[in-house]
């Protein structure tokens, strides 16, 4: 949106909202910094950004609507999808018979106006607004939502049909079909996978209790209580669930996993289903992963430095292995499909055996392991060298037969990439060679392994502070504090005059738009190379400590060191970190 500067300049003199003075001053610091009068006189601290879009609006002849001020109606905030109102920043505020006022932060989009206008079928007025005044607006959508989806599932609770239990006996299996099949019981299931999805989900877990059923989802790595529906819809959803997963209904003595794919708002999503015997009844977890999520690239998973570059260098290998590890649910299996589009070429043929598919790559060959038809990893392994691979992921190392067909396909001229459960990179050696992988063979397969954890980072607004001196000496009890120190200079995340007592670090701010003060999680890694000096140690039969201790002087910064490094640079919290590192 353009607003002249000389009208903007004097209707702000004209007004009184600011001086002749404080006018010249911003333009001699818009001139100087390059940044627009707009920027120059919000810098002076005079006017708030509300302020300066009340001159505009004023000056294009558009009327200003304060957003945060409006209590929208949800029919009439609906008539624009979430995501093209959050693309565009255009809010749909208020209906009338024959026209529809929407809010925008760029008045000259004519193309998200044209949009609404030919979706909803009716005239757009349009209304200037500010930037906080649309993301309470957006922020609307979700709290309309949850209230939405509360009903929802209130209203179909009261509808569900249990069907009579008779004294000491179970329900049947014909008597659960007929209720997965339910109406209410299917358009509460159907609630609780979108609400998840729109939540930001990983996990939904679905407790029975003695009294009631306990509906948490794990946003960020955090489980948080959703909801609470009454103990009886317990074997309603539960056997829709299984009915979905394609489970075994009558069979409530023994665990089951399943798995099933929906499609919201364009977005496929499979869901990982995992059914237990429990004191009070079957507990389920889902697992939702985004199939088509893609795009991800290493930097944005938060590799930097010296670590990137040994993990570049290893990709460019034609034979060995390069392994990632760390807990259930770190972002392993992300690194590895990372590295694999990396890969992905025209002349190398990929394959992969996984325990499930998480994501689909085009052009890559992947298959899932069945053990209840004895189709395990190492079948799985010992087939794949048979179909003329360049390069094999194995979803993870569990055995000893795996691992020394990992390290055989390795060896014959294959990369190799799979997962283990350590706790950090230098663990992987021993406990390679616990599964009784010879030391010669491994120190001439290994090229890097990777471990890593994953911290929420935090949103953009929050608040400030600097590290007191117990606070450092705390610290550097666990960290190199030298050594980050100079990776944050060397990688300009902070100014070459710097100490640690002038940079500046952060805490979360609880706003409305982010109600934990963190939004999404980002990696913090340490990556291990294989060197000569390591492989001689592996040979001698060096400890876990020993290791980690030669490839720290070797330049492998940790993940608390890492986690630092992030905390410094403004992702995340030292606490955060520090809670992550000690779980």
């Amino acid at each position: 949106m353009f607003v002249d500067r000389e009208k903007l300049k004097e209707f702000l003199l004209d007004s009184g909202l600011v001086s002749r003075a404080d006018i010249d001053r911003a333009e001699k610091d818009a001139k100087k910094n390059n940044i627009t009068l707009e920027k120059a006189v919000l810098n002076l601290g005079e006017l708030s950004l509300g302020d300066i879009r009340r001159a505009e609006a004023y000056i294009l002849g558009i009327p200003f609507v304060n957003l945060k001020e409006i209590k929208i109606d949800y029919n009439t905030l609906s008539l624009i999808p979430e995501p093209i109102a959050r693309k565009h920043n255009i809010i749909a505020f208020r209906k009338t018979p024959d026209a529809l006022e929407v809010a925008m932060l760029d008045a000259d989009d004519l193309a998200a106006a044209d949009f609404v206008r030919k979706k909803t079928g009716m005239k757009i007025v349009p209304r200037l607004a500010e930037e906080d005044g649309i993301k309470a607006a957006l922020l609307q959508y979700q709290k309309s939502l949850k209230a939405e989806f509360g009903d929802v599932i209130q209203k179909e609770i009261d509808l569900v049909t249990i069907p009579a239990e008779k004294s000491g006996e179970e329900v049947s299996g014909e008597d659960l079909k007929k209720l997965a099949e339910d109406l209410p019981v299917v358009r509460i299931v159907d609630t609780l996978l979108n609400h998840a999805i729109l939540q930001n989900a990983s996990d939904i877990h679905i407790e029975p209790m003695e009294h009631e059923m306990i509906i948490r989802y794990r946003i960020d790595g955090i489980l948080h209580d959703a909801m609470t529906l009454p103990r009886t819809a317990s074997s309603g959803i539960t056997a829709r669930l299984k009915v979905l997963a394609g489970l075994k209904l009558d069979e409530k003595r023994l665990p089951q996993d399943g798995r099933f794919k929906i499609e919201l708002n364009e977005q496929k999503v499979s869901f990982r289903v995992s059914v237990l015997p429990t004191f009070y009844g079957e507990k389920t977890v889902m697992r939702l992963l985004h199939e088509d999520s893609k795009g991800y690239t290493l930097e944005g998973l938060g590799f930097h430095g010296h670590g990137l570059e040994l993990i570049h260098d290893a990709t460019k290998q034609t034979m060995g292995m390069i392994l990632a590890t760390g807990p259930t649910g770190s972002g392993k299996t992300t690194t590895l499909y990372t590295i694999l589009e990396i890969l992905n070429t025209k002349d190398v043929n990929i394959s992969t055996i996984e325990d499930p598919i998480e994501y689909q790559i085009p052009r890559i060959n992947q298959t899932q392991v069945k053990p209840d038809i004895g189709f395990t990893f190492s079948n799985g392994l010992r087939s794949l060298v048979r179909q003329d691979p360049d390069i094999i992921m194995v979803g993870e190392i569990r055995d000893n037969e795996t691992a020394s067909l990992a390290i055989n396909a390795a060896l014959t001229g294959h990369l190799v990439l799979s997962t283990l459960h350590t706790n950090n990179a230098a663990g992987a050696v021993p406990r390679l060679i616990d599964m009784k992988v010879e030391p010669f063979l491994l120190v001439s397969t290994v090229r890097v392994v990777i471990a890593q954890r994953l911290v929420r980072q935090l949103c953009a607004i929050k608040e400030k502070y600097k590290l007191s001196s117990e606070e450092l000496d705390k610290l550097s009890q666990k960290v190199d504090m030298d050594k980050v120190l100079s990776i944050l200079k060397e990688e300009k995340i902070v100014g070459p005059k710097e100490t640690w007592k002038t940079i500046t670090f952060y805490r979360p701010r609880k706003t409305p738009e982010c109600e934990d003060g963190y939004s999404g999680r980002k990696g913090i890694h340490e990556v291990f190379r294989m060197t000569p000096t390591i492989k001689d140690l592996v040979i001698k039969g060096g400890t876990t400590d020993e290791i980690e201790a030669q490839a720290r002087k070797e330049g492998m910064i940790t993940m608390v060191e890492d986690g630092l490094y992030k905390a410094a640079a403004g992702a995340t919290t030292i606490e955060e970190v520090l809670r992550v590192i000690s779980e």
